[in-house]
C-alpha cells in the first residue's frame, strides 16, 4: 500500500527559484523603506543618542578614577559624520523592527499552513521584544563591566611610563553597535527554535540531545562575538546556554499534537 502524499499548505503556489529571489528582493526593499522614519529620528537626536550610548563608558571612566574627564576624539574630519550615521542607522533598525519582522514573516508565510499563519502577530511581537531585550541586556549589564575592565589597564608602570586611554568616537561606536546587534540576535533564539518546533522541523528531544554540542558552540561564539576578556565572554555564554534550554522548554509546549485516531 503506497504512502499517502503529504498535504501541501493551503493556497500553496509553486514558485521557481527566480520567483523566490524576486519575492525576497521585494520584501528587502520594503523592509529598508520601513527603516527610513527611524533613521530620520535617529539623525535628528544624534547628539543626545551619542551621549546615551556612551553613558556606560563615561560612568566606567569615572568609576575607575582616571585623572582626566572622559572625552572622545576623532582622527579624520569625516569620522563624526560616520559615527552619527551609525547612530541613525541603528535607531532606524530598532524603531523599524516590527516592520522588518513582518516582512520576514510575509516572505515565509506562503509555505505555511493556515494554523501556522496565525502565529504572525505573536512572531512579530516576540521577535521585537527579544531583540530589544538582548540589546538592553548588552547595554545595561555587559557594557559597564566591559568598559570598567578595559579602562583599568590605564595605569602608571613601575618604570614611570603612564598608560592613558585616548578613545576615538568611531571605534567606541563600532564596538557598541557590534555588541548590541550580537546580543539582539542571540536573544532571538527562543523565537526561532519555538517556530521550528511548532512547524515540526525539530523536536524538543532532538534539541535536548544536541545541548552538549550547543555548549561547545556557545563557547566559541562567545569568544568570537565579545572582547577578549573572561567577564564579557561569560556575559555572552550564560545567555546563550540559558536561552537554549529555555527554547527546549518552549519547544516542548508548542510542539505539534498528534490527533487521536477515530
Amino acid at each position: 500500500m503506497s504512502a499517502l502524499p503529504t498535504p501541501a499548505p493551503e493556497d500553496d503556489v509553486q514558485m521557481g527559484f527566480f520567483n523566490h529571489l524576486g519575492e525576497l528582493r521585494k520584501r528587502l526593499v520594503r523592509a529598508v523603506i520601513g527603516l527610513i522614519p527611524g533613521v530620520i529620528l535617529g539623525w535628528t537626536f544624534r547628539e543626545w543618542l551619542l551621549g546615551y550610548l556612551t553613558l556606560p563608558f563615561t560612568q566606567a571612566w569615572r568609576k575607575v578614577g582616571l585623572a582626566t574627564e572622559p572625552k572622545l576624539i576623532f582622527l579624520n574630519p569625516i569620522d563624526p559624520f560616520v559615527a552619527y550615521l551609525k547612530i541613525a542607522l541603528i535607531t532606524g533598525l530598532i524603531v523599524g523592527l516590527p516592520w522588518v519582522f513582518w516582512q520576514l514573516w510575509a516572505f515565509v508565510s506562503p509555505g505555511l499552513y493556515k494554523k501556522e499563519k496565525r502565529l504572525a502577530i505573536p512572531f512579530v511581537l516576540l521577535s521585537t521584544l527579544c531583540f530589544t531585550g538582548g540589546a538592553a541586556f548588552g547595554y545595561q549589564i555587559v557594557f559597564p563591566l566591559a568598559f570598567e575592565y578595559f579602562l583599568e589597564f590605564a595605569q602608571t608602570l613601575p618604570s614611570g611610563i603612564a598608560i592613558e586611554p585616548t578613545i576615538a568616537m568611531s571605534e567606541i561606536l563600532t564596538f557598541e553597535v557590534r555588541m548590541l546587534l550580537a546580543f539582539g540576535v542571540v536573544f532571538e533564539m527562543p523565537v526561532v527554535i519555538s517556530f521550528l518546533s511548532a512547524t515540526g522541523i525539530v523536536t524538543w528531544r532532538q534539541l535536548l540531545s544536541f545541548s552538549r554540542w550547543w555548549i561547545v558552540i556557545s563557547t566559541v561564539l562567545a569568544a568570537l562575538l565579545t572582547p577578549p576578556d573572561v567577564g564579557s565572554q561569560l556575559m555572552m555564554l550564560i545567555p546563550l546556554v540559558g536561552l537554549y534550554f529555555l527554547s527546549v522548554l518552549l519547544a516542548f509546549f508548542v510542539r505539534p499534537r498528534k490527533r487521536k485516531k477515530e
